[in-house]
Formats: structure tokens, C-alpha cells, sequence
């Protein structure tokens, strides 16, 4: 999460022809996706995300977001998570979060701002909002001082509320000086092992304790804002932030003391195997000697004779089937019948019990698990959820997350904190701001005629991004023009720049005006900017 980490915000690769004005450019396409929390990785094709980290598209969303933010009409959130029950408590008016962080290791510049935004938009749609400083990860896995972190740490979180963080209905926070992050980290560092974080981050025997020990604070930080009670909690990231989701997701399922699952008889099955079992059971009509009870044996059968027809069949793995005929054929006589199934994940003996007790109408128990005949997928989670939240328990949802594009360096490229000339920190002079938009790098054409012939390549320039991402605010209509203008040959980069360098110095100056204003805010605060810390 680095932090939720915008660190990586920087990084990014150059972009590919569209017809219609992506706000990055697109994507040009690289044969791999190599997604590392706190390299250099960078993101060439956006697509290869959906296929092989199951990232769905945001714009199948928009149309049910109320007042959806402009980096989300224009495509710069492009994907998500699971947001749909933020979504939903959201139009519903129910409790959610929004939660992000920054490791502090240099100056907050323009990348940092796409969080920032997030945080805030969803702070003003009524979401609980916590932003925090990752002063251990940046400690544990960039080296830095104490000191080095404080003189940033500062910075961020004045660009934060003067870009409109509601502090008095926020909430801030350090990773080192935030004691219930802590121990919750604790508890979830006994979900997890070295080989897991082995083999999602690349640890080796060279890595120290403490970078794999931030890892599971930032699991912690995720989790936060559901210690007061289980909510709908997005997470904004930038996409190599996604491993850090994927396995918060997974420790949330874990601390949960029951999981909730359908099942078709008394033995366990993996997803692809109930797959295979639930399409062998809706076609029993073609195989049982008794519909209405068929049985396992005759399931096992009927699959293994080639279960023609049944396409959720054929379109599993071959092993998956042969896995489930075993377990069929081993379970023999007993009867294939769909059933709601809690699994004691780490309930107490109490809890347990209490679970047993609440279940009503038929049920079979055992010694791990309970089968409810009469409940529905959803009623059954509601039972688990409030059994656990009665003793003692989490509760936890697996959070959610939106995932932004990285910005294209103003030289073309990366956009970096190690070169100057490729970001404008949000602490620039506002007239060394405006010299960097006039250096930078273009889609333009060779020549003047060319462009007016040819058009402009808007999707390719660093540029055109600064107008979709920040310089146009709101106006979409204003970003749209600039597009078309540009790709329609109408726009030059001299002017096109002259503009752009002018909005940014006037942006710069706005915001070093209102970080000003907000300092005493910030003062005031209960955070600790200097950590007691020293090493």
C-alpha cells in the first residue's frame, strides 16, 4: 500500500494511439505486468491488468455514481476492486471509509494530489476519511531517518488539508506513533508466513525483519478503520499497489471466525470443484434414480460418463473434475443437496456454540463446520457477522480499492522524484513550475504544418495529461476541448504550453497561499510531527 502508496505514483511508461481522449495516453503494449509495491515497476498495458489480476473496469460504474469525481468521468481511475459495497453505502447513506497513506520520501508533487483527491471526494460523499503517514515503511524499506521523515511527513499533510481535507471529520494519523495499528498488526502477522510474503513480494534470506514487519503494518493500516465496527473501506492505489489489496482481502477473510460458503454434501470442495458438483446437481433430472434425493455416487457417475451438455462442466480444469468425482464417489450413498455451510475459520468454543444455537431450522453439525438447509448465502453472513461482533470478534469486509493511472513525466518517460525536471512538487516557486511546463516534452509534430495537417497527438503528451489530471478542474468540457483542438490541428504546443505553464503557476500559487492558511490547523491537531523515534 505504500502508505497506499503514491511513492510509485511516479513511475510510468509511454502511451498508445486512442480514438477517444484517454487521459494517460492508453497503454502500449508490453508482454508483462510486473506489479512491485517499492520498485520501479510501471505499467505499459492497462488491459493485461483486467486479465490477470481480475482488476474490473471502472467505467462500468460511473452511470450509478450520484456525483462521480472528474478523474473518474475522464478515465484516470480506470479500475477497481470490489467497489461496489462502497458504492452501494454511499447511495444508501450508510457508514463507509476511504483510507490512503504517503511514504514520505521527498516533496508531495502533482502524482500525490490523485490521492489526495480521492480522499477528499470521498470524504465529501460521506465517508469516514483516514489519511496516514508511512513513517515505518519508509523507515523499514527506504532507509530513512527519523529526521529526514519529519521534514517531509509535515508537507504532505499540509498540501492534504489545503486541497480539503475536513481534519475535525478526518481522521490523520502516523504508522509509529498509532498504537491500535499496532497491535492489530500483531494479531494479523499470525495469518501470514514468510512464504506468502515470499512469494508475493520476492522476500528472500536478505530481507530484514522489519521490511517484512511493515508489510503487515500496512495490512493493519487497510484494516483501520473497521476497528470501530465492520464497514465498506476503498482503498485508492496506484495499480503496483494491488499485491498489498489482494492480500488484505485475503488476511480479512482470515481473522473472520467463520466463513460462509455453499456446499452440496458433508465434504469440503474448492471453488472449480463446486462448480463442477453444482452443475451436476441441476442436471440430476438426467442421471438420479430419484431426482429429488440424488446421490453423490450417481453424481460421480454421471460426470465421470462425460456429464454431456453441461457447459459449467467443460469449461473448468480436468483436474478440478477429476477431483470432484473422487470426492463424490468417496462420499458414495449420501445424498447431493445444496446447503449453506459456516466454516469455524478461528471462532471460540462460545462462539461456536452460539452460532449452533442461532441457526434455525434443519442443520447438520459438525465438528468444524455447520450446515443450514433454510438460509440463504446472505442471511447466513449476517448470522456469522453478528455472532463474531458478539464475542469479541472483527467482523471484518474485505476492503476495496480504485486504481489510478500513473502521470507521464514531464520529459517524456517516468515521472520521478530523482529528476527534477520530469514533476513539479506541489512546493514549487510557481514560476519554476511555469518553466517546467514550458520545457516539457510534447506529442506534438515536427512542424507547425505538420501538426495542422496531422493533428496533434494528445494521447502521447505529457501535457495534454496535465490538463486531464489537474489543470482543468471539473470542467470537462474545457479538458474535451483541448483534445479536440489539439487533434484537430487547431492547437500548437507553443500556445497549448503558454496556457498550460500559465495554470499551473496559478495553481501552485492558490495552493502554497492555502497551505499557509492551513497551518495552524495542522498545529493544532493531535498528530505527532516529530517522532520520538530516533535511528
Amino acid at each position: 500500500m505504500t502508505g497506499t502508496g503514491t511513492d510509485t505514483i511516479e513511475d510510468a511508461e509511454d502511451a498508445e494511439d486512442a480514438e477517444e481522449p484517454l487521459t494517460d495516453g492508453g497503454a502500449a503494449g508490453a508482454d508483462e505486468v510486473a506489479l512491485d509495491p517499492w520498485g520501479s515497476s510501471s505499467v505499459s498495458d492497462y488491459r493485461k491488468l483486467f486479465e490477470e489480476f481480475g482488476i474490473e473496469e471502472f467505467d462500468e460504474l460511473l452511470a450509478d455514481l450520484p456525483h462521480p469525481h472528474y478523474l473518474m468521468r475522464r478515465g484516470v481511475i480506470f479500475g477497481h476492486r470490489d467497489y461496489r459495497p462502497v458504492l452501494e453505502a454511499m447511495r444508501e447513506g450508510d457508514p463507509f471509509a476511504v483510507l490512503s497513506g504517503f511514504m514520505p520520501t521527498g516533496d508531495p508533487h502533482i502524482g500525490h494530489k490523485l490521492v489526495f483527491d480521492e480522499i477528499i471526494w470521498h470524504q465529501e460523499q460521506g465517508g469516514d476519511a483516514y489519511a496516514l503517514i508511512a513513517d515505518l515503511e519508509a523507515h523499514a524499506a527506504r532507509g530513512l531517518t527519523w529526521d529526514e521523515i519529519d521534514e517531509h511527513a509535515r508537507d504532505y499533510l499540509l498540501s492534504l488539508l489545503a486541497l480539503g481535507f475536513d481534519l475535525e471529520d478526518g481522521t490523520v494519523y502516523r504508522q509509529s506513533t498509532e498504537r491500535e495499528v499496532q497491535d492489530l498488526a500483531f494479531e494479523l502477522g499470525i495469518e501470514a508466513n514468510f512464504s506468502e510474503l515470499g512469494a508475493i513480494y520476492g522476500f528472500d534470506g536478505e530481507t530484514d525483519v522489519s521490511h517484512m514487519q511493515s508489510v503487515v503494518t500496512q495490512m493493519a493500516d487497510i484494516l483501520y478503520p473497521q476497528l470501530e465496527g465492520p464497514k465498506p473501506t476503498v482503498i485508492p492505489v496506484g495499480p503496483d499497489q494491488d499485491p498489498h489489496v489482494r492480500l488484505a482481502r485475503d488476511l480479512a477473510s482470515r481473522m473472520r471466525y467463520f466463513g460462509v460458503t455453499t456446499a452440496y454434501a458433508s465434504f469440503e470442495a474448492t471453488e472449480d470443484e463446486l462448480s463442477v458438483i453444482g452443475a451436476a446437481y441441476d442436471a440430476r433430472e438426467s442421471y438420479a434414480d430419484d431426482p429429488d434425493q440424488p446421490r453423490c455416487v450417481e453424481a460421480a457417475q454421471w460426470l465421470e460418463s462425460g456429464g454431456t451438455g453441461v457447459t459449467e462442466v467443460e469449461t473448468v480444469e480436468e483436474d478440478a473434475r477429476d477431483r470432484a468425482i473422487s470426492k463424490l464417489e468417496n462420499a458414495g450413498m449420501e445424498p447431493l443437496r445444496p446447503r449453506t455451510r459456516f466454516l469455524n475459520r478461528r471462532a471460540t468454543e462460545e462462539a461456536f456454540e452460539a452460532l449452533i444455537d442461532t441457526v434455525e431450522g434443519e442443520k447438520r453439525v459438525f465438528d468444524e463446520h455447520v450446515d443450514a438447509f433454510d438460509l440463504d448465502h446472505d442471511e447466513a453472513a449476517e448470522i456469522a457477522r453478528t455472532i463474531e461482533l458478539a464475542h469479541d470478534g472483527y467482523g471484518f469486509q474485505p476492503p476495496s480499492s480504485i486504481y489510478h493511472r500513473f502521470m507521464t513525466g514531464l520529459t517524456g518517460g517516468k515521472m520521478s522524484s530523482s529528476i527534477p525536471a520530469s514533476h513539479i512538487s506541489l512546493l514549487d516557486d510557481p514560476e519554476d513550475g511555469y518553466d517546467k511546463v514550458k520545457a516539457a516534452t510534447t506529442g506534438g509534430r515536427e512542424t507547425a504544418e505538420l501538426q495542422r495537417e496531422l493533428g496533434g497527438r494528445a494521447d502521447e503528451c505529457p501535457v495534454y495529461e496535465l490538463y486531464a489530471y489537474l489543470l482543468a478542474g471539473d470542467d470537462d468540457e474545457f479538458a474535451k476541448r483541448v483534445y479536440d483542438e489539439c487533434v484537430g490541428g487547431e492547437r500548437l504546443c507553443g500556445d497549448c504550453k503558454e496556457q498550460a505553464a500559465h495554470l499551473m503557476k496559478e495553481f501552485l500559487r492558490e495552493h502554497q497561499e492555502k497551505r499557509e492558511e492551513v497551518a495552524d490547523l495542522l498545529e493544532a491537531a493531535d498528530i505527532e510531527l516529530e517522532s520520538p523515534r530516533r535511528g
